[in-house]
């Protein structure tokens, strides 16, 4: 079987951008087992209630749902069990010394397939307010509404 070149997405935390400012963005491997991998090949995953701790000098992701594989059997392990995020210690040091600032937190964006490994790219972010949730959907509405026009003038 060949490789696939480039990264193939199989969930994404669109809520995260939504309720939150995404600072900065880092790519972080995860402690899968086998089953869990292949399930994760037939895209049953979700990151939507997930969040990211960091304990001890090590990062965890809690609330990821990976469905079990159907052909699994004994060896297919809890969908919502804790799992551990690879990063290297300098970047761990990095964002812990941040999350100490007020409002910061680790949401997760996206999990992808980079190559033959499973990767989840994690965001930095800081909370928004009802105002600024507000201002987004209002900023949206009007793209929208440009868009619809342009297209309406496009026709004629």
């Amino acid at each position: 079987m060949a490789k696939q070149k480039g990264n193939r997405m199989i969930a994404n935390n669109k809520k995260a951008y939504h309720d939150y400012f995404i600072e900065d963005k880092y790519e972080a491997g995860i402690s899968l087992a086998g089953t869990e991998v292949k399930s994760l090949r037939m895209g049953k995953c979700s990151i939507k209630e997930s969040f990211i701790r960091i304990e001890r000098d090590e990062v965890f992701i809690y609330g990821m749902h990976i469905s079990p594989y159907e052909k699994g059997n004994i060896f297919n392990k809890d969908p919502l069990r804790i799992r551990k995020l690879l990063l290297h210690d300098y970047e761990i040091r990095k964002l812990e010394a941040q999350i100490k600032e007020k409002g910061y937190t680790l949401v997760p964006l996206q999990v992808y397939f980079k190559g033959s490994l499973v990767k989840v790219e994690i965001g930095l972010a800081r909370g928004k307010k009802l105002y600024d949730k507000r201002q987004d959907i209002a900023k949206k509405d009007q793209r929208r509404e440009a868009e619809r026009d342009f297209k309406v003038k496009n026709l004629y």
